[in-house]
């Protein structure tokens, strides 16, 4: 969505590390809850070589077929009667279907043809990237299981292990979704809390920018005394709502006259990310460990007058577009698909490109709890974050609305990430 950010990463930094070249190795793929090795810190070579974000890898045999690597049961879901008897009913097949379609519509751009001329790992190619969505689309439309995919996905296609933030594979997974806010076209008592457009003549200001604190105020209502004044689009009751909506850099809005809408990123200054999490946590207001983003909101509200003392500390600040009628836009410019994209960092990852993710998330329970499930999800890359960077990362797109929000709120831990391409 081009979003600004993971909803996760408020806790957690990530480092950097350099990217190993690219090599053919075999190994035998862990189980997401396994005991994640201890990072070192990484030795820099002593003379350059090339470097590069996935490597070429060969998956060994596993001995449960559904903790199998592509063992993707969310497709198909439980078997049912279709008329044959045999096809699988429920699951996400018409959703994937969509988001591979999304990926080929981007690839046809000259866009994706700029891009891939300069993509630098061998063998990577825009071609390969279509062919092989092409191939995998076949594929998911004609299989009848999840384990006829993984078993024809794994003799057709190879795998591309991203290095992860270790060099050994190694992925910080967080979820990022869609949320839905009540807003109000014009100022009231009540909506005061405004989001900007982007100002006309942003690529004439001076940098550094100005901050947070200096455009908007402590309170978040001095907008009118900055930059800002005269670019007021939405107006939001509380300062949370807002505020959140920079975190996640689109959202669906229900208007107080009845109608919908949908807001975007439109450019934002030029700051880095700064976690909340970790400056309440630094204060000694809540602790790091096992904090989240439903923690995070309850504390403030529950003291809103801690909203004036943690907001500013982020300086960067996010403007926005309308779109009405628009769903959720990744930042190749297709729309993203619940639980089938992801955002990674656009840099070094190839985008729309086929990939396999195998990580924990949370899905929900009886009596309203949250409970996780090791997975493998193939998905599209078609969307990036500011916080999204390195070979070590990726946000998982869980939807829209308030239980994606629950979800994505609680996701947070490591697996792995792989990029599909038919053999050559």
């Amino acid at each position: 969505m081009k979003k600004t950010l993971a909803l996760l990463s408020l806790s957690l930094g990530i480092p950097l590390i350099s990217q190993i070249a690219v090599a053919q190795v075999i190994i035998n793929v862990p189980l997401p809850n396994s005991p994640t090795p201890e990072l070192k810190p990484p030795v820099k070579p002593s003379t350059p070589e090339i470097e590069t974000p996935l490597k070429l890898v060969q998956v060994g045999n596993c001995t449960a077929q559904n903790t199998c690597l592509g063992w993707d049961e969310q497709i198909y879901g439980s078997r049912g009667q279709t008329g044959d008897g045999l096809r699988p009913t429920g699951g996400d097949l018409q959703a994937l279907l969509a988001s591979i379609d999304n990926s080929l519509r981007y690839l046809e751009t000259n866009t994706a043809q700029r891009i891939y001329q300069n993509y630098p790992v061998r063998g990577i190619t825009l071609a390969r990237v279509r062919r092989s969505l092409l191939r995998f689309r076949q594929l998911v439309a004609n299989s009848q299981s999840s384990a006829q995919l993984q078993a024809a996905v794994q003799r057709e296609f190879a795998f591309y292990q991203s290095v992860g933030n270790d060099g050994r594979g190694t992925v910080k997974f967080t979820a990022y979704y869609e949320p839905v806010y009540n807003a109000s076209r014009v100022r009231t008592s009540v909506y005061k809390y405004p989001l900007y457009r982007l100002p006309p003549n942003f690529e004439k200001w001076k940098t550094p920018h100005p901050t947070r604190l200096q455009l908007e105020g402590k309170d978040g209502l001095q907008g009118n005394k900055s930059k800002l004044r005269g670019l007021e689009l939405l107006w939001f009751r509380d300062r949370l709502d807002a505020y959140m909506i920079h975190i996640q850099g689109s959202a669906q809005i229900q208007l107080a006259n009845g109608t919908r809408t949908a807001v975007g990123y439109a450019g934002a200054t030029d700051y880095p990310w700064t976690s909340i999490g970790r400056e309440l946590a630094k204060d000694g207001k809540m602790p790091l460990s096992g904090l989240t983003m439903p923690k995070m909101i309850s504390f403030f509200r529950e003291q809103p007058h801690e909203l004036n003392n943690y907001l500013p500390r982020w300086e960067r600040f996010v403007f926005f577009q309308e779109f009405p009628g628009r769903r959720a836009t990744g930042s190749i410019n297709v729309p993203v698909t619940p639980e089938r994209s992801i955002a990674t960092d656009k840099s070094i990852m190839p985008p729309g490109a086929l990939a396999l993710v195998q990580t924990s998330l949370p899905y929900p329970a009886a009596g309203g709890r949250l409970e996780y499930r090791n997975v493998n999800r193939f998905v599209l890359d078609q969307d990036t974050g500011s916080a999204i960077k390195g070979p070590g990362r990726v946000d998982y797109f869980m939807g829209t609305g308030k239980l994606a929000g629950d979800r994505a709120g609680v996701t947070g831990g490591n697996g792995s990430l792989y990029y599909l391409l038919l053999k050559e």
